[in-house]
């Protein structure tokens, strides 16, 4: 009898007895801040003044976008500055020192504080320009802009940055190299605001246009991109300087890359308005994101990721390879909301990359599964990680005909992560959590009105409200439901998560801004329209050809790129391709959408990869290699979009479920054929057939679903003849 309690130690349990090992919470900690190895950790007067700035920041977006609207350019670049001032406090330059005496010399550290002189020289030369304005005047004296603002805030900027890569300090010190960037911040946003809210601002982008306005671009973008390569890395920091290398190499290129050039001036004066940084992705992070920013941290400062992630456990923990599948709801769930896959890889691999470990998954295939799934986030409707809402901003499409035309793609896509682990599980004989190792459903049930802010969301966007709208009330509901949970949010805590989503808001509004000087430099130097003509050419010769080029190229882009830049930059130059050779505009720009989001699990640069190899402790290129393996589909899909558009639900009712079904099916196959698994293990030539099975019930058309339905039910009973008896044991697992 003991022998046997010791193989089921939950056999001969009653089910009080159950209940009373099992544990009430298996995540706790999804919601904590994940704090980034060059963050300052403040302390005292320090932690209080950036934690109000912070709580200002996020308060200021909720005002002006549901009570006192402002005017839109001066609504952006107070967006981009405030972001600008916070990143700066909040994110070194270089990295800590460890002990005292590691930390910068006195002389860097006197010629920042020297430096904070020309720095509010130049912020006082604005509050003057303004007033010479107000009193009349139609111009600014050159002489002014540029011996007295332009040329002082121009060294100021380039020494301070330099200086901040040099000054070395302990993890809860501020830098005074910081502080002139802050300062240089507020004069370059300072005199755009002064100069756009007159008649200056007609002139920007012709020979006219004051030289101030190009200084104050000049120095605003220097500044972006000092602090995209604090948040984000090197890689948009480098893609955006090939690209301002281009404004000026480029009429001395040869070929369809050569253009007729533009002047430092000219392009300046017009890169900062919204043929640029103040365009699209600004414009779509200083409304939406920056709400669901401030929607995600109301939700994380109630503790309800720890609750998604339960109620994944509860539901699918029991599962064969049941951590792996919790990863696959959690992670979806989780990154639809939080917007980067490299995150959400943080939050919620944490905890299911080692559960997935210890019930048999290899390293690399713990990290690889939660990265495929992370990155399934940002393809997941009604958010679609922000994705959806710049989607819509671009090419003008409602919202809700973007999120609906998502829901089958989606679909295949966790399909296919979900058949990946199913096969590998029963391939390996691998078991399910114990009861006793997981939250009770039961218990959770009772927590289920957690999800009443995302019903709520959803709801609100398909009754017809605004996006604004809908997710400021969803914001609010979050805190009302949170008084009937466990973690109610008070004062204290509502003013915490609007410090959250302050703090976190401050890369993706970098990236934005980074993404938009790309964005600005295809649009004035018309390098989009170039690389439309030579898709052009491709595609006279093959449409499929054009696909494959315009693939590699989405994916090219988007490497070492957050999603929402990706496909911001990836739109810009492809979409438009796509769309002059004649495919639709919402095909165009999913197609796009698909390979910038996949490009985080895409070798050799998987920023959502490299992430999980450092939490399974496997080979980065290993982990995005078997990622890419894992998401293998979302690199097959998006080309069913061109040949079968009601993929994107497109067509008739009838069509859209019979490609729905039959695509699905073709994605199962295509799961046993890379995991070399169909109701038991098969061989090569078997594997070739369910390849081509595959293929043929993804494409869409009727004939090749009854060819692949054929080869399907063929490979079934084949399979359930071989292994039928034997393998019941292995789908009990």
């Amino acid at each position: 009898m003991s022998h046997k309690n010791d193989q089921e130690p939950n056999g001969l349990k009653d089910d009080a007895n159950v209940a009373s090992t099992v544990p009430d919470s298996i995540a706790d900690g999804v919601d904590d801040d994940i704090v980034e190895s060059n963050r300052r950790l403040f302390t005292g007067w320090q932690f209080l003044l950036f934690a109000a700035l912070a709580i200002a920041y996020s308060s200021f977006h909720l005002v002006s976008l549901n009570v006192y609207p402002m005017e839109t350019w001066s609504f952006r670049i107070v967006h981009i500055a405030g972001a600008l001032i916070l990143g700066y406090g909040l994110f070194a330059g270089a990295r800590f020192a460890d002990e005292e005496h590691q930390t910068s010399g006195a002389g860097i550290k006197w010629v920042s504080y020297a430096l904070l002189i020309p720095a509010a020289y130049t912020l006082a030369q604005v509050f003057l320009m303004h007033q010479t304005l107000s009193g009349g005047a139609m111009r600014i004296d050159p002489s002014v802009e540029n011996w007295h603002y332009g040329y002082p805030l121009m060294a100021t900027t380039a020494c301070a940055v330099v200086l901040s890569w040099f000054y070395r300090q302990a993890r809860h010190r501020f830098n005074p190299a910081d502080l002139v960037l802050m300062v240089c911040a507020l004069a370059s946003a300072g005199y755009l605001l002064v100069a756009f809210n007159t008649n200056i601002r007609m002139s920007t982008g012709t020979s006219f246009a004051p030289s101030g306005i190009s200084w104050a671009a000049i120095a605003g973008s220097l500044l972006i991109l000092e602090l995209t390569r604090r948040v984000a890395g090197l890689a948009l920091v480098v893609i955006s300087a090939v690209f301002l290398g281009y404004v000026f190499v480029g009429p001395y290129l040869p070929g369809f890359l050569g253009y007729p050039g533009l002047s430092l001036q000219r392009f300046f004066s017009q890169v900062y308005t919204d043929a640029g940084i103040l365009g699209p992705t600004t414009a779509v992070s200083s409304t939406y994101i920056i709400l669901f920013i401030i929607f995600a941290a109301f939700l994380q400062a109630s503790k309800v990721g720890d609750y998604f992630v339960n109620f994944a456990f509860a539901a699918a923990g029991r599962a064969r390879g049941g951590p792996a599948k919790v990863a696959i709801f959690a992670s979806g769930l989780m990154g639809m909301i939080n917007g980067t896959s490299a995150g959400n890889v943080v939050s919620t691999g944490s905890l299911t990359i080692p559960l997935m470990k210890k019930v048999g998954y290899p390293a690399r295939s713990a990290g690889a599964i939660e990265a495929a799934a992370s990155t399934g986030g940002q393809i997941m409707p009604p958010i679609m990680g922000a994705g959806a809402f710049i989607m819509a901003e671009v090419t003008g499409i409602p919202y809700t005909e973007i999120a609906i035309a998502a829901i089958i793609p989606a679909i295949l896509y966790f399909a296919s992560i979900y058949f990946m682990v199913d096969f590998e599980a029963a391939r390996k004989g691998m078991r399910g959590m114990r009861k006793d190792e997981i939250p009770l459903f039961s218990k959770l049930i009772k927590q289920v009105y957690l999800f009443a802010p995302i019903i709520i969301l959803i709801a609100a966007l398909f009754m017809g409200y605004s996006v604004i709208r809908a997710g400021t009330l969803a914001t609010a509901s979050a805190a009302v439901v949170s008084w009937i949970s466990p973690n109610k949010m008070g004062i204290r805590a509502i003013l915490k998560a609007l410090q959250i989503a302050g703090t976190m808001s401050v890369q993706i509004i970098a990236v934005c801004a980074c993404a938009g000087l790309i964005v600005g430099v295809i649009s004035l130097t018309g390098v989009g329209a170039r690389f439309s003509s030579l898709l052009l050419g491709l595609a006279g010769v093959s449409q499929l050809l054009a696909l494959v080029f315009a693939m590699l190229i989405s994916i090219l882009l988007g490497m070492g790129m957050p999603t929402t830049a990706a496909y911001a930059v990836a739109a810009s130059v492809v979409a438009p391709g796509l769309i002059n050779i004649g495919i639709e505009p919402l095909i165009a720009h999913f197609f796009v959408f698909y390979f910038a989001v996949v490009s985080a699990i895409t070798p050799p640069v998987a920023l959502a990869s490299y992430a999980a190899a450092g939490i399974s402790g496997d080979n980065p290129m290993g982990t995005s290699v078997a990622s890419f393996k894992i998401g293998l589909a979302a690199f097959i899909v998006p080309f069913m979009f061109f040949y079968s558009p009601a993929m994107l639900m497109e067509g008739t009712p009838m069509e859209i479920l019979r490609v729905g079904v039959t695509a699905t099916l073709g994605i199962i196959l295509l799961s046993g054929m890379v995991q070399a698994w169909f109701f038991g293990p098969v061989n090569t030539w078997q594997r070739l057939l369910m390849l081509v099975g595959a293929m043929f019930m993804i494409y869409g058309g009727i004939y090749t679903d009854v060819l692949g339905l054929a080869i399907g039910i063929g490979l079934f009973v084949m399979q359930r003849k071989l292994h039928g008896s034997g393998n019941k044991t292995a789908q009990a697992g």
